[in-house]
């Protein structure tokens, strides 16, 4: 049965009556014209009137082998005949069991149990009492173990525990009042170091405050939670060469548990399959979204270790078993969609193929460089971010009414290419199967767009 389609105008207008949307200013989408989405291919987002869209920030991070890809949308049909959805708690299900041997297969050694949830956020969340319970019912309980060590800068999701690590005050200022106190690092951002450092002497005095921290709360400290190698909401941060090699080192040294967030950094992103392996760290806890399903349905894993887990390996007269749990973790679609996308990375031999692209990238952005406007550009793998400011020399930002970032981005829709910014800074984020011409393309668009924009300010 089909119904009929509904006509562009209306869905518009019913878009402005009905629809409330994430991270937008509402006003400012009520002014204009929004843009809907009707279907997919490739790289190619296509709306309702269709225009054809390079989709430059793979539909928020997660897009992997583009849209429509045969053997993941075969995968979804085939596991649609069998179930839809069936709860993991109580029971158990074959694509569930397979995803999750595969997993342990390709994570940093030692990281052998899966947990799953349906998101990033909730993938960070199972971590932060994963690890707060393990404390309390390990062997030899420390219970006193209770803090969080987070970055400035940090954004791990938007439920309460995950925006209590949170650093970035235009998501998270708001709602201070409800949060649990956190242990703040400074971010290793060399280009604007918080403490006024030389980049040659920035990541050694950043571990060195992280240092301090354990050294000042001894016994008191769960773990350090970071997005390894880039932190991307707080402007596509990359971290200077041995920064996450250096936190596991003081994470060993001082008792206490590392947590990977690898949401956006995952499934290829820094031209690995997870961003741990640039420093070949291992950490106590793994969490993966995004990326995982190759952009098609939500879904999301917290791995950990044998010792995490055998904490909780008790009766239920024990008292020690893990109260949490979601309605769609461990979706059977979702996990059918996982295990597709990862044969999807054997098949096409995509991690070998990003080193070219990056290479094709890192030319496009040297052109950047060169700009009075942009201050810095930055890029692990495909993952890339372009900061545009006021002055070069003195590192001077736009003054924020001018909305110099969402007018770059303005101008490349029109021109047929969809990118996001974060506040001033360009993000980079195409989907891995992205090809060299499209490419091109993209950050022609952009090259454009930023010239005529900040040019005119």
């Amino acid at each position: 049965m089909s119904f009929p389609p509904i006509d562009p105008e209306t869905l518009r207008r019913w878009d402005k009556e009905h629809l409330w949307h994430p991270f937008t200013a509402q006003a400012d989408w009520a002014a204009g014209e929004p843009l809907i989405i009707d279907r997919a291919e490739g790289a190619e987002l296509i709306d309702t009137r269709g225009r054809r869209y390079l989709d430059g920030v793979s539909s928020l991070w997660c897009n992997v082998h583009g849209h429509r890809h045969p053997t993941i949308d075969a995968a979804i049909r085939e596991q649609l005949d069998k179930v839809a959805h069936t709860t993991m708690l109580g029971l158990s299900h074959p694509t569930a069991i397979e995803l999750a041997r595969k997993l342990v297969e390709l994570a940093p050694p030692g990281l052998t149990r899966v947990f799953y949830s349906d998101d990033g956020a909730t993938a960070v969340e199972v971590s932060l009492k994963m690890a707060y319970q393990y404390w309390r019912q390990k062997a030899d309980p420390e219970p006193e173990r209770s803090m969080f060590v987070a970055l400035g800068g940090a954004y791990h999701g938007d439920t309460i525990g995950d925006v209590s690590l949170g650093g970035v005050d235009r998501f998270h200022a708001m709602f201070r009042p409800l949060l649990f106190p956190v242990l703040r690092a400074p971010i290793p951002f060399c280009y604007r170091c918080p403490l006024g450092l030389e980049r040659t002497s920035c990541l050694t005095a950043c571990l060195d405050e992280v240092e301090h921290l354990l050294r000042a709360h001894p016994g008191q400290v769960a773990g350090v939670v970071i997005e390894p190698i880039v932190q991307g909401a707080a402007g596509m941060v990359t971290h200077p060469a041995g920064y996450l090699e250096g936190l596991r080192r003081l994470t060993r040294k001082h008792g206490t548990l590392l947590i990977a967030d690898e949401v956006a950094v995952g499934f290829g992103r820094t031209g690995r399959m997870f961003a741990c392996e640039h420093e070949g760290v291992s950490p106590d806890f793994l969490c993966l979204a995004k990326g995982i399903t190759g952009g098609y349905l939500p879904l999301a894993a917290t791995m950990t270790t044998e010792e995490v887990y055998s904490a909780f390996f008790a009766t239920a007269a024990q008292g020690k078993t893990f109260q949490h749990g979601h309605t769609y973790g461990g979706n059977p679609l979702g996990a059918a969609a996982a295990l597709a996308t990862l044969r999807v990375f054997e098949e096409e031999r995509t991690l070998e193929r990003i080193g070219p692209l990056a290479d094709r990238l890192a030319l496009h952005l040297g052109r950047f460089s060169s700009l009075r406007h942009v201050g810095e550009v930055r890029q692990r793998g495909l993952m890339a971010g372009i900061e545009l400011v006021l002055d070069r020399g003195s590192k001077a930002e736009f003054p924020s009414h001018q909305q110099v970032g969402n007018r770059v981005c303005r101008m490349a829709r029109e021109l047929g290419v969809l990118i996001r910014p974060l506040g001033d800074v360009l993000v980079v984020m195409p989907p891995l199967s992205l090809t060299g011409s499209q490419l091109d393309r993209m950050m022609d668009v952009m090259l454009r767009c930023v010239v005529e924009v900040t040019e005119r300010n």
